[in-house]
């Protein structure tokens, strides 16, 4: 994988987003919603992309935009091929806030999760992004619950490296079922086996028997937020944020960090449930 190859996927993103900044408390209430225009225009045969974000804030004037170029892309960002990617902090550290953004593509949606922890590796909270593009029909997709990710799940994963090595490339196979408040998974690759118990209350599901706490947020448009309570010391974690944009078929980005808090990976996971 190259620079050039990267920019060629950014490039997937090119055009008008309408949609909306949804901020969200740590345990997923809604605390504002704000209306928005994204636009990403490519100049210069495309060598140039000019990103304006426009915020539409109640009662206030037509808002002046956001406006940001790029001849080039950071370090801190990862595209794969179908325009989905991550961006975020590179190092875990105690002494400033933390976070992510992880993008996911499909057709004419775009679907943005920035998540955020605060020095003391505290989830403090995130965003969720509704994107539609300008002049399309494409739907809103109906919330996420628990019920509708039953069943069994194959998937292809790709994972992008930093280093712009070689991308892995594999496969997964997610069981999830329901037992009343309790939802049980078992993930399987080439390269491990792993089982999790999750309680749901309400909209968030608690992950607490293994070494980190996790909390998935069920949310609007079928999206989750899969997220440490807290940001462990001395042990590996990732980000995730995951969009069911089908009845069958669910796609879902993690960035990973290492023990030290250094970011090494992101993988984007596309998967198709079996017996439905």
């Amino acid at each position: 994988m190259t620079t050039s190859t990267q920019w060629q996927y950014f490039l997937r993103n090119l055009g008008a987003w309408r949609g909306s900044f949804t901020q969200l408390s740590p345990r997923g209430e809604i605390l504002n919603d704000i209306p928005t225009l994204v636009t990403f225009e490519g100049l210069e045969d495309n060598q140039l992309v000019k990103q304006q974000v426009f915020k539409y804030l109640p009662g206030e004037p037509e808002p002046s935009p956001l406006t940001l170029e790029y001849r080039t892309l950071g370090r801190n960002i990862l595209f794969f091929e179908d325009g989905a990617f991550s961006i975020g902090s590179v190092q875990f550290s105690p002494i400033a806030t933390f976070g992510a953004e992880l993008g996911l593509i499909y057709r004419d949606r775009r679907m943005r999760m920035v998540e955020l922890f605060d020095p003391s590796g505290d989830f403090s909270g995130f965003t969720l992004i509704r994107e539609f593009r300008q002049g399309s029909d494409a739907p809103e997709f109906p919330p996420l619950t628990a019920e509708k990710l039953v069943g069994e799940w194959e998937g292809t994963v790709t994972t992008m490296y930093p280093d712009y090595r070689h991308p892995d490339v594999s496969s997964s196979r997610l069981s999830i079922r329901l037992d009343g408040n309790t939802l049980h998974q078992h993930l399987t690759t080439p390269q491990f086996e792993f089982s999790s118990t999750g309680r749901i209350e309400g909209s968030r599901i608690r992950f607490d028997s293994g070494k980190t706490p996790m909390q998935v947020l069920l949310l609007p448009d079928g999206a989750s937020c899969n997220v440490p309570v807290k940001i462990p010391r001395n042990s590996p974690f990732f980000l995730e944020s995951g969009w069911l944009v089908e009845e069958n078929l669910r796609y879902r980005l993690l960035r990973s960090y290492d023990a030290t808090g250094q970011w090494t990976s992101v993988t984007e996971i596309i998967e198709k449930r079996l017996d439905k």
